[in-house]
């Protein structure tokens, strides 16, 4: 997912989603690169493709598509709020972050009511606060371990 920027790696930058029947491409070359298209079978290579979005020039990117449905509803005195999608979008982010870092399925429902702190007394952060996350005596830090611990990111063991 995303990139990979390892030396002596094959850099990539793509969003890749895969199911039991097919992989599709949600971006190409970036965090929008067009275009999206779902392959049968896990090779997505044209032969395979059963699907390609078809988005013109002008719209093709997301952040311009943005800009002018804001100044659309400027102009036009439409109302305009994103809060509930913003809200939703970053749900979605923590819940990826959880499944990832605890190998578990997690739903939407669960990170939702998840009484789990992504980073402690962060409500009581400050400029002067330590660090949520610390080292341990020997400059170690907790790392995520997937099917180990489950029910949060990391063993704290500062």
């Amino acid at each position: 997912m995303d990139g990979r920027c390892i030396a002596g790696c094959k850099e990539i930058f793509a969003s890749f989603i895969h199911g039991s029947k097919g992989v599709a491409i949600g971006s190409k070359s970036g965090d929008c690169g067009m275009p999206s298209s779902i392959h049968k079978g896990q090779n997505p290579t044209r032969s395979n493709m059963i699907w390609e979005s078809k988005v013109r020039r002008d719209e093709r990117s997301p952040y311009q598509n943005e800009w002018n449905d804001l100044v659309d509803a400027i102009r036009n005195d439409k109302p305009y709020n994103e809060t509930e999608r913003g809200v939703r979008a970053s749900l979605v982010t923590s819940l990826g972050r959880m499944a990832a870092h605890t190998g578990q399925e997690i739903t939407y429902e669960q990170i939702l009511n998840s009484d789990h702190e992504m980073a402690p007394d962060l409500d009581k952060l400050t400029m002067d606060s330590p660090a949520p996350l610390r080292s341990n005596s020997e400059g170690r830090y907790p790392v995520p371990e997937p099917g180990i611990v489950k029910d949060r990111e990391y063993r704290d063991f500062a």
